[in-house]
Formats: C-alpha cells, structure tokens, sequence
C-alpha cells in the first residue's frame, strides 16, 4: 500500500499526488517568471533603453559623442566637440533652433529634441527595431544617430526676425506630408552657455529668472485663448453635423448682429465692423461675425464641436515628437456634452473665446487639414536618422480624416474669402500674397482686463494647389490684422519659395 499524508480530518492523499501538485505550482511559478522576464527583456527593452531616466542613457550621453543634427538641406544645427579632458559637449549653430532642439547639459541634463531622441543620439537605441534588439550582441553596441529634420534652418531664422521683440510663435506645415518647415518660438536662447559646464549654472538661472520665459517653447506648450481662429474648428463641426449648410441663414441673425443675440439670459455682442444683414457661411467667416458662428455653434451642439475637435487633435496630447500641451475646447467641468457649462459657454466657446485654448502647432493642423481636402497628417519634425547601419526615412503617416472632401471645401473656400475678399480684406491685412491666391482666418482673442488681445493668423496657400499651412500667435500683439497676419503673408510667401527653389 503507498503511503499517504493527512490533509483533513480524516482524509488522507497519496504522496505522489502531493508531489504532482507541487511540481505543476512550481512549475507554474516559473513560467511567469520566464514570461516576465521575456515582457521586460523583450517586449518593454526598447522603451526602457530608450528612457531619458535610465542610468545607461545618462551615463551615455556624458561620455558618448552624440550624433549630429541636421536641417532639411543638410546644414548642421547641432555638433558635439571635445573638451581640454576629452568629454565630449554640445555645440549648436543658432539660437533660433533652441526652441526644437532644446540642449544637453551635463549639469541640467536635456529638453526638447535632444531629450525627446536622447538615446538615438547616444546610440542606445537604433531606428530599425531588429537592429536595435541584436545590439546586444555587437562588440560596439553604441551607434549614435545622425537626424536630419523637415525644418528650414532659413525660414526658422525669418520667423523669429518676423516676431521681432513680440512674444510668439510661427509653425508652417506642409499639409499634404505634415512636414514641418518651421516651429518658431520666441523668445530664444543661446543653448552654447548651457552645454557648457563652465556657463551653465549662470546661464540656466537667468533663464528660469527671465520673465520672458524663454525656456517655453511657445509653439508646442504655450495654450492660448484662440478667438476667431477657431470658428474654422466650429464650421467643420457645424458643417459635419448637417445642422448647417454653406447656404444657411439663421432666423433672427440680421436683429442679432444689430442688438446682440440672447442666450439663456447673456447677451453676445458683435464686434464692429459686421454689416447688420442675414449671412451664410462665406460672407459671415469674411467679416468674422460672431454672432452667425455662436449661432452656428448652437444649432450644431455640444457633441459635433467636441467630437470634430478631437478629431483635429483637441483634448489629448498630439502625435509629435515633442512633447505638446493639450489644446482644448473647454474646461470639462460642465454637464453638458464635452464638458459644456451651458449654451451661454458653448455659443462663446463657437467663435474662440470662453474655456477654449489651443497651442500654436494644433491650429497649424486645423488649417492643414483643410488644405488638405479634410484629412489630417501626423505632423512630422524628423525626417531621417543614420548610423552604421545606413539611413532610416521616417515617412508621412496620415492620422485621420476630419471631415468629408466636400466640408472641407466649403471650408475652404470661406476662408478664401477672408483673405481675397473685399471685406475680408480689412481683417487680415497683409496676409495676401502677390499673385498667389491664399485662404486664411485672423483672430483676436480678448483676454480681459488691461492689455492688448492675442493677436492671431491661420492659412493656406495656394488656395487651388495648397503646399504650405500657418498659424501665427503673437502675444498681447493687439487686433489679429494687425500683427499676426501680416507676419503670415510674408511667411507663406516666403515657405512657397523655398520649395520652388528660389
């Protein structure tokens, strides 16, 4: 007879059952060990390799020669030297670049690009995803990258000569790739006295002490009240929803724009300079009337606006390189669908004011993807990387569509208006360019209290063959015709050149 063991009251279990059960627990145990082992080693090696935090990165980057960045014709943006002892430091050509490519600092360690792509530039991380992994195996596992961006080093340099002493930003899109040509911020700094060790501490103080803030790279992370710029968002949503057409005229609209339209109890005024009459969706987006797009706001709702701007990329961090603040259309506080309070919120948040915020890129994208016949692209910064192993090409990769082709055109050709109109003309001077038929939208955001209002521009051009998108914020700049949109002419004029080679 075998023996047996007592697991109960008066109950007994053969000891090889017992053994059995214990090997297959172990068994077990080991197994998940194995598979867990196999998730961090394989699965997640790559995003840990690749974390800014790992040790090995650090350690990397103040030892290993980073690799060099380029612009998109080749002229170097960054380099690394070595020092009187042989570790290596980072040099960059201008200042206007520090915005996008942040800087390495053995004291303060990186931002912007150089953070974003830290371990590529180490070469702990590779582009092609089998390399990356068999590195391991490689007697000299280190291959730092070489990155060549879409960015023009010459059109980045005319933005920030464009801002002058204004506090801003200027990003320029191709909107059938996402390429972007420029992402200017201003103010910049000089990221030579941070790479320095000998500088650095002097340098980083007055730069967080500096109530300019030149460390915010405004295009990416700086949120801004949009105004009118964003009734381009609210007729996307208007129009997809089928609430409005191009040819609708909303009853009462003619005695709104003359005495104010009341909702639950406010009264929204318009501004000056809207001819007291009923428009549609061209003439209304021409003079920018408030009132037709609170009413076009209204009459689409809470959900359409919310779901079309998310679709644009509003509420959530976009898919970019860098790190980008999340624009957004309201608060999210409210009962009303997307977050609304009210409709009194809602009709404001319509023609850009109220909880409604959007950084420089996100209203880039919003004129692409007009431009772009309603589909949006991920906007693309890095358009290569090379190492030993040759050169990985980073292709243009289409997010989403927005909207349908015929919206979009609707859209544009509102916007067409407000630049090549008669009346539209007087709202966003200068931004024509010579021979060139553009579409665009100003904006001025009041910002309450004293000071001047935001001043912005949104565009594309050529309207029937569009090649390059806009968005241009330049803070406290006062009325968006004032500042924004002579700044967007020049720079659209100037981006269609550079690609026609002149």
């Amino acid at each position: 007879m075998g023996r047996s063991v007592r697991i109960g009251r008066g109950q007994r279990r053969p000891i090889g059952e017992s053994v059995t059960r214990v090997g297959v627990a172990l068994s077990l145990a080991f197994g998940a060990l194995a598979a867990s082992a196999g998730y961090w080693q394989v699965v997640e090696s790559a995003p840990l390799t690749a974390s800014a935090d790992n040790p090995a990165v650090v350690a990397a980057a103040r030892s290993v020669v980073r690799g060099p960045i380029e612009d998109r014709s080749g002229v170097w943006l960054a380099s690394s030297r070595r020092d009187g002892t042989g570790d290596p430091y980072r040099v960059y050509r201008d200042p206007v670049m520090s915005p996008v490519i942040g800087y390495a600092s053995r004291q303060y360690g990186t931002a912007g690009l150089e953070r974003a792509l830290d371990a590529e530039l180490v070469g702990l991380r590779r582009p092609d995803p089998v390399s990356d992994m068999l590195k391991k195996f490689e007697a000299e596992p280190a291959d730092p990258q070489a990155l060549q961006l879409t960015i023009s080093l010459e059109l980045q340099r005319a933005a920030v000569r464009a801002l002058g002493d204004r506090r801003g930003a200027v990003v320029i899109l191709q909107p059938r790739t996402g390429d972007v040509l420029a992402l200017a911020s201003n103010p910049v700094y000089d990221a030579n006295g941070l790479a320095k060790p000998e500088t650095a501490e002097d340098v980083f103080r007055r730069l967080r002490e500096d109530p300019a803030e030149p460390l915010l790279p405004r295009a990416t992370q700086g949120r801004y009240v949009p105004g009118s710029v964003f009734k381009i968002v609210t007729a996307l949503a208007a129009l997809d929803s089928g609430a409005v057409r191009p040819d609708t005229v909303f009853p009462g609209q003619r005695e709104a724009e003359r005495d104010g339209l009341v909702v639950s109890g406010f009264r929204i005024r318009e501004h000056g300079g809207v001819p007291v009459q009923d428009l549609e969706l061209a003439p209304a987006t021409e003079v920018s009337s408030n009132i037709y797009y609170a009413m076009a706001g209204l009459a689409a709702g809470a959900e359409a606006l919310v779901a079309v701007a998310e679709r644009l990329g509003f509420n959530a961090p976009l898919p970019f390189v860098l790190p980008t603040a999340p624009s957004q259309v309201t608060n999210g506080g409210g009962p009303l669908p997307g977050g609304f309070k009210d409709d009194v919120e809602l009709a404001n948040a319509a023609y850009g004011q109220a909880e409604t915020l959007a950084t420089p890129l996100q209203m880039a994208l919003v004129a692409a993807t007009v431009a772009n016949d309603g589909v949006l692209m991920e906007p693309r910064l890095v358009a290569s990387m090379t190492g030993r192993d040759g050169t990985r090409t980073n292709q243009p990769r289409e997010w989403r569509r927005v909207v349908s082709e015929e919206t979009a055109a609707a859209v544009k050709a509102a916007m067409r208006e407000a630049v090549e109109g008669e009346l539209g003309r007087r709202f966003t001077t200068g931004a024509d360019i010579p021979g060139v038929e553009t579409a665009g939208k100003s904006g001025t955001a009041e910002l309450g209290g004293r000071g001047e209002p935001h001043s912005w521009f949104i565009g594309f051009a050529p309207v029937d063959d569009p090649q390059v998108a806009i968005a241009v914020l330049v803070e406290r700049g006062g009325r968006g015709a004032e500042a924004a949109a002579p700044i967007g002419g020049r720079m659209m004029e100037a981006a269609l050149a550079e690609l026609a080679g002149g």
